[in-house]
Parts: C-alpha cells; structure tokens; sequence
C-alpha cells in the first residue's frame, strides 16, 4: 500500500491511498466462487451456474461491495501508518477502480488539532462556603407549604399571591392588537406571567370590578410589532382565590415520603436534601468558573466535524425537551445550527481541554468515588439498593457518571495549581442558578 497525505488548509488534509491490483480482485473472485454456490438462475442448477455467468450478473455489484470495504478498512491503517487523528469520517473519492488495475482513492478529512495547555497556576476562582441554617429550613418548609396549597373564594381585595380569573381586552392606538384578548384567564398575581405593570394593576381589585391599565411592552417583547408599544388593557376580575397552606401533620410529611418521626423527621429529611443541593451547587459553581477559565485560556482551531456533531446532540436534547413533538424532518429547520452553534464550540474546546490534562497527567477514573456518586444519585429515590444495582447493570448509564467523575477529577486537578478565595456565602446565594461564560 502507497500512502502520501498533504495539509490542504488548517486541520483538513488530503490522503491518497493506492493499493495493488490483487487486493481487490482476488476478493471479488473469492465471493463470486462462493456466491456461484448458493444462487439460482433459471436454466441452470443450483451450484451449477458457470462461473462466466455469475460474473456477469453479480460482478459489477460484488465488486463495489468490496471496493468499500477495501478503501474503508484500508484508509484506517493509512492514518495510522502515517499517525493521524481523523476527526469525523473522511470523504472519500475513488479514482481508479476499473478491475486489473491498482486501487486509488483519495481521501479528504480533518484532525483534531493539537493543545497546548496553558499555565493552570493562572486559573483564579471564588469557592463559596456557606451552610444550611434553621431559618433557610423554615423558608423550605414554608415553599413545600405553598406547593401543596389549596385555594379558597374570597370576596377581598386581591393581593399578591391570590389567584384570579379575569377577563382582558387590549388596545394599541384604539385598534384591539393579536394576542391581546382572553376571558376566563386565571392567574396568580406576583408570578410575572404577564408583561411588567400588568399583574401590579390587579391588586386591590375584588371580583367584579373593572378597570383599565395604560402600559408599556417591553423593548425586549417577542412580537416585534409590540416592542416598546403604549397599550391599554381593560381588565375585569370575575373571580379571586386565595391560598390556604396545609397543617404540618402526618398527611403532609407523607406527601414528602415521611412516613413516621413527625415534624422533626421531616425537617430532618429537608435539611438532608438542603445540605446536598447546597454542596452539590457549590462545587457547580467552582466547576464552572473552571471550565470557563479553561475555554478563555486555549484559542483553539475546531474541526467542523466535532462541533456538527455537538450542534446535533444538543438539538436532539432540545427536541426531547419538548417532549418528541417536533419531528425529526421538521428539526433543522425549526431549530437551526445557528441556535446551538456557540455551546457547541465551547464544549468541543472543553473536551479537547480536559481530554489533554487527562492525558498529560495520566489521569483514570477513580471508582471509588464512581461508587459514591452513583449511591449519592440513589438515595435520593426510595429504594436506593436497586438504583445502584441498575446504574452497574446499565453500561451506558455507568459511563455517563464515569465521564462526570472525570470531569470533576480534573477540576480537583486544575484547583490544586489555581488561586482558589474562599468567599462566605448564604444558602441562597449558592443555589442561585448562573450563567454559564
């Protein structure tokens, strides 16, 4: 086998591939013989078919067959002789196939590229340190509370937190505006469903009054033709709930898994669940202060490949997000590259990232700490013993918190050589959701 490859531009090189005559023809003549075996054409018997005929009818697609299995497997050994990393499958164009004469093809295709880790000692990062106390447990308790409410009629005026129905008619310029009708809406006042000043207006209002509200859309609103706009709604309350939170007794705790104990087996469970949420968020935080240090500090030239590939499973979370309702042939088009084209870089940089500390630092999976945090997943379900028994019976599922647990080994391994300030911190403050860099 004849290899040569050139770079043709950044990461895309072009490998040409010929191989000798035999390797090809002496394949397609060991299928033919075999195939002349079994077929059956009429006019002749089974196993009976001259050899001239078998060719004749079966060469042509016999002899494709085998030159892509011949161009794939050798293409594979070609890389390797000449220590290349492809990045995402090789287009391949034959150029001489004709039978008799030597195999060539010319295969065109990406490499990861090479990184250069930078200084870890300049990673900087802020470790929120803080804990559970009794009133964040008092708070907890108060929003499980709420969740589990019931509503109750009331003539009085509408506060925050009251649930109302209302009817509504919107106007821009006099003229009623799309969207902007509905009767029999319900809605609890403080959620911000609505737009800013609107839910604000309802308040102090009792079932059957009427009024109208002069707002302002926001400059941001989704609708273009309403940005910014000055409308007026005519706003009707037609009837207001509000909120009556349960007894703490045995039927509450119940509906929370607290079968005995009382309050305070339960407060217990809840400053359990509190203080994992809290470390597990703490340790979010670091990781992603990491990550995007480690982003900034490697420019790194991305195969187009690699990030393809990332835009595709990142649609595909989105689309099971919305619960398999967009079809697959509908997906592009409404979910557009464009859409995931940023996280998808970034991930394709973090993997090469974290793959070349892994690497240079002959890092490995601890399984122990596997072992913790799949038992750490379970406990939080009721029969913890079987979840742990299925994650180890799951190989995918055993991966996915093997990557996870590396991942988080190279965090460990970047903090030891980082500027690590610990910052005090309220509960609060660290379960607060951030944006990513």
């Amino acid at each position: 086998m004849q290899v040569s490859i050139e770079t043709t531009s950044g990461l895309e090189r072009r490998l040409t591939v010929n191989l000798p005559a035999e390797v090809v023809d002496k394949e397609v003549d060991k299928r033919l013989q075999q195939a002349a075996k079994t077929v059956r054409i009429n006019g002749f018997r089974k196993g009976k078919v001259p050899m001239k005929v078998v060719r004749q009818r079966f060469g042509a697609g016999v002899r494709q067959e085998v030159l892509g299995e011949v161009m794939s497997r050798s293409f594979y050994d070609a890389v390797q002789q000449e220590e290349v990393k492809p990045a995402g499958q090789p287009s391949i164009e034959a150029k001489q196939t004709a039978a008799g004469e030597n195999l060539e093809y010319v295969a065109t295709f990406e490499v990861y590229p090479e990184v250069e880790l930078a200084d870890l000692a300049e990673v900087s990062v802020e470790r929120p340190v803080a804990e559970v106390t009794d009133a964040d447990v008092n708070n907890m308790v108060d929003v499980l509370r709420k969740q589990q409410s019931s509503w109750k009629d009331t003539k009085r005026k509408a506060q925050k937190g009251d649930r109302v129905v209302i009817n509504f008619l919107g106007r821009k310029d006099g003229e009623e505006f799309e969207g902007g009708k509905a009767e029999g809406h319900q809605l609890v006042l403080g959620s911000g469903q609505m737009i800013p000043g609107f839910e604000e207006g309802i308040l102090g209002m009792k079932p059957g009054e009427e009024k109208d509200l002069d707002l302002t859309f926001p400059e941001d609103y989704q609708a273009e033709e309403l940005r910014g706009a000055a409308v007026t709604f005519n706003i009707k309350v037609t009837s207001s709930e509000k909120p009556e939170l349960p007894e703490l007794n045995e039927e509450f705790f119940a509906a929370y898994g607290v079968q005995e104990g009382g309050e305070e087996k339960f407060r217990e469970e809840v400053r359990g669940n509190m203080e994992r949420e809290l470390k597990n968020a703490a340790l979010n935080k670091v990781k992603t202060q990491v990550m995007d240090q480690l982003f900034e500090q490697h420019p790194v030239e991305l195969p187009s490949a690699l990030v393809a590939g990332e835009v595709s499973t990142l649609r595909g979370q989105m689309v099971q997000q919305f619960g398999g309702q967009i079809k697959a042939e509908d997906a592009e088009r409404m979910l557009p590259d464009t859409m995931f084209e940023d996280q998808a870089k970034r991930r394709v940089v973090l993997g090469l990232v974290v793959g070349e500390i892994v690497k240079k630092n002959e890092l490995s999976v601890d399984a122990d700490l596997v072992k913790a945090k799949v038992e750490e997943l379970a406990s939080t379900y009721q029969q913890p013993e079987e979840v742990v028994e299925y994650y180890y019976n799951n190989r995918e599922l055993l991966s996915g918190v093997e990557s996870v647990v590396l991942e988080d080994q190279v965090v460990d391994f970047v903090l030891k050589s980082a500027k690590v300030e610990e910052v005090k911190s309220t509960y609060d403050d660290v379960i607060k959701p951030q944006k990513q860099g």
